[in-house]
């Protein structure tokens, strides 16, 4: 049932700050740096939040078993879609665009943070001349950092990882122009912000004269600024893939949950930074930003990692409920979401700031029971051997693919004979690979239950056979397998299982959004149009939007 009201949390307009414990003040938000266009509108400010890996079953276990939680107040006092979806692939990339366009990879252009272009040169190309052979890889990932080691991706602070939040906000300075694809037109680099097709959140602020601000896990994610490169004037990127200063040699901070925590919280204090009116950095006072907030990481590496910092990481036995480690980072998650609440209350935003919760994408397998890893190289490599076989002179016919619990590629050769060879060929080749106890299970089908290739790769994503970024083969994954070498991860995402994209979205607006339920099917794309209209600004201006014609969600 869609809109479902819970009547109970049905009053005032400024129930919804009571609720979360923070003293009410009018309804009517006072005047500050940056109002929002419409006239009389009581909203402001947006925070959105991005928890990778956090499904719907995870905040519903949460406020259950801790009902006097700041997240439960949020979830008691917002509007929950209990039915909310990603777009799929299931990639932080395509989920993180979805939340600031409202546009699903066939319409945006993104299709995951490592995928491949027909249609580009080769990164490092300079001589651009005609007839030269395209396809290109897309890599939109610590690989474009001026040094991907470091936290700062190449900035060269001292005191790191101390003075990490003096990092610039103009994070595509940092970026290798050497490891962008090429423009075979103009025989330029092509920025991750001039691959995406259509505009932000982000831009449409700008355009109304609005602050914007942005913490996220790369440099590459200024894509989101949109096409034009001016979309968010404060990005806080601190490499999570860079070498975590303090923990063992060669690990970044994704190998240890603690470390992930201390890496998540320099987003935090740029947000609660942002919230007092300054920069990221607190260096200069600016104004609160209409449209801000952060990416958390924590839940993610809580599922994948198979232990850490002496908890085992996961969930426990059939999958319903977290275990330490990921109980554990839920608690962090909720004391970060304390600490950005009771700032907005020490500043008098509360009344006029809206917060958004969701995820870019969920995790598979939730039950460790069902997981099987499944070395992919062994898979392309066979069907690379076996088409060499037959075609000795050709290229090597799978081009580019990225397999994390999903098998996509793209092809040297889009023929007939290449497409049903490689349906073919998975179809029927078995898969071993190793149980979370570390035995061995085989599967049929390499691991799949459905291929959708050539054709049926386009139209399963709704784009045209023609498009050069689609995958040429997409293929969905038998529940709880993930590609991957060795015993290091218990869980992925990139695929269609709805561990994958089942996740949450709440909305705290206050004034706003009624205290609500609703159960109806939902999508983070959603998101986009939501926050605009919020904010009293016209969610058709996003191109997306009036692409897929994309509603707000239900209620807002």
């Amino acid at each position: 049932m869609r809109g479902r009201i819970r009547p109970a949390l049905l009053a005032a307009s400024a129930i919804g700050a009571a609720a979360i414990g923070i003293p009410v003040a009018s309804v009517a938000a006072k005047p500050d740096s940056h109002k929002a266009p419409e006239a009389g509108h009581s909203i402001s400010h947006l925070i959105l939040i991005s928890v990778d890996g956090l499904h719907q079953t995870d905040l519903a276990w949460y406020v259950q078993n801790h009902p006097s939680s700041t997240l439960a107040k949020l979830v008691a006092a917002g509007a929950e879609y209990s039915n909310a979806q990603t777009p799929v692939p299931s990639d932080s990339f395509p989920g993180m665009v979805a939340q600031v366009t409202g546009g699903n990879p066939k319409t945006a252009g993104v299709y995951y943070d490592a995928e491949y272009n027909h249609n580009l040169l080769p990164p490092g190309t300079t001589t651009c001349s005609a007839g030269a052979p395209l396809g290109a890889q897309v890599n939109f990932y610590e690989n474009l950092d001026k040094n991907p080691l470091s936290i700062d991706a190449g900035q060269g602070l001292s005191g790191l990882p101390g003075s990490i939040l003096q990092m610039t906000g103009q994070p595509q300075t940092l970026i290798d122009t050497a490891q962008l694809p090429v423009d075979p037109s103009t025989c330029k680099p092509i920025y991750p912000h001039q691959y995406l097709k259509v505009n932000t959140i982000f831009d449409i602020a700008r355009d109304h004269g609005l602050r914007t601000a942005w913490s996220d896990k790369h440099p590459a994610y200024e894509i989101l600024n949109g096409p034009g490169g001016t979309g968010i004037e404060d990005l806080f990127a601190p490499e999570i893939n860079s070498e975590a200063i303090g923990y063992p040699p060669g690990d970044d901070w994704t190998k240890d949950n603690n470390a992930t925590i201390q890496y998540d919280s320099y987003k935090v204090q740029a947000v609660l930074n942002e919230i007092d009116g300054y920069d990221h950095s607190r260096s200069t006072k600016v104004g609160v930003p209409a449209i801000f907030g952060l990416n958390f990481q924590t839940v993610s590496t809580a599922e994948k990692l198979p232990t850490s910092d002496g908890l085992t990481g996961g969930y426990l036995p059939g999958g319903t409920v977290p275990g330490p480690l990921l109980q554990r980072a839920l608690d962090y998650i909720n004391r970060q979401a304390d600490l950005m609440v009771d700032e907005l209350a020490a500043q008098h935003l509360t009344d006029s700031t809206a917060i958004i919760i969701s995820a870019k994408h969920g995790q598979s397998p939730k039950n460790p029971e069902a997981l099987t890893r499944i070395d992919d190289s062994k898979i392309v490599n066979e069907i690379n051997g076996a088409w060499a076989a037959r075609h000795p002179t050709e290229p090597q016919l799978l081009a580019y693919g990225t397999d994390d619990d999903a098998f996509m590629q793209w092809l040297s050769d889009r023929s007939p004979e290449a497409i049903s060879f490689v349906r073919h060929w998975l179809w029927n080749h078995s898969a071993t690979g190793n149980t979370i106890s570390g035995g061995s299970r085989t599967l049929l089908h390499s691991g799949l239950k459905k291929i959708y290739a050539g054709p049926e790769s386009a139209a399963f994503f709704g784009t045209a056979v023609s498009d050069p970024r689609h995958p040429d083969v997409y293929a969905i994954v038998q529940h709880g397998v993930v590609y991957t070498g060795g015993t290091g991860k218990i869980a992925e995402h990139g695929g269609a299982d709805p561990n994958d994209r089942d996740v949450p979205i709440l909305v705290y607006a206050p004034g706003i959004v009624a205290p609500s339920s609703h159960d109806g099917p939902v999508e983070t794309t959603q998101i986009a149009p939501t926050i605009l209209k919020l904010l009293g600004l016209d969610p058709s201006s996003l191109q997306a939007v009036k692409a897929e014609g994309t509603p707000v969600l239900p209620g807002s």
